[in-house]
């Protein structure tokens, strides 16, 4: 077990994002703070620290349990971090994926301006 890393990697390795560059990039633009101050990416993680997320409109808190030394499987992502996010944040996100996408009957082609002015006008009342 090193004896610190840094949170772009720390990211990576529990895989809450895809590349280190994109989590780099979190850090620069803010997504990414610990209490309520802003971290750099440089920034050296330890254990017990509160981080919380943004990723794309969502907000998730994790709580480091161990540090790591490289980026490990998902099923043991869970022995490093802790996610207090509450479960109705999840809620929330599989309602807005569930009322994001317009099933349409097999066979009946594009809809046409109007159609699609209508669903757009009932996705945005709904909000």
């Amino acid at each position: 077990m090193p004896d610190a890393i840094r949170i772009d990697k720390f990211l990576w390795a529990v895989r809450l994002y895809k590349t280190r560059t994109l989590a780099a990039d979190a850090c620069r633009l803010g997504k990414v703070k610990c209490g309520e101050t802003v971290v750099k990416p440089s920034r050296e993680v330890k254990v017990g620290e509160v981080y919380t997320i943004n990723i794309e409109q969502f907000h998730k808190t994790i709580k480091v349990k161990n540090l790591l030394s490289g980026r490990v499987s998902a099923k043991l992502v869970s022995d490093f971090i802790e996610d207090l996010t509450p479960q109705t944040d999840y809620d929330q996100q599989v309602l807005i994926r569930k009322y994001a996408f317009e099933k349409r009957d097999k066979g009946i082609g594009r809809p046409t301006k109007k159609e699609r002015r209508d669903i757009e006008r009932v996705k945005h009342s709904e909000l």
